[in-house]
């Protein structure tokens, strides 16, 4: 079973968005790519359950366990980093 667990600045510095939206758009990913850093961190985009385009960035913290340190809206640049837009 896979875990992800929500940093709580997240919700901190975005007080619309709670972790359950932040899993919702992770676990309902619709485009990541990973990015060249080490440790390798995920960039995607999703939807939570209102239907908003949420980023995200994440890293494997354990076998089957990801920390999500940053969600927010969906910017235009992550967009099109994911392949999303143009």
């Amino acid at each position: 079973m896979m875990r992800v667990h929500v940093h709580p600045r997240t919700m901190a510095r975005h007080p619309d968005i709670t972790a359950a939206d932040v899993i919702q758009a992770f676990e309902g990913t619709l485009r990541s790519r990973a990015r060249e850093t080490h440790p390798v961190q995920w960039v995607g985009v999703g939807t939570d359950a209102s239907g908003r385009l949420l980023e995200f960035i994440t890293v494997e913290d354990e076998p089957d366990g990801w920390l999500v340190f940053h969600a927010m809206a969906a910017t235009k640049r992550v967009l099109i980093e994911v392949g999303l837009r143009r």
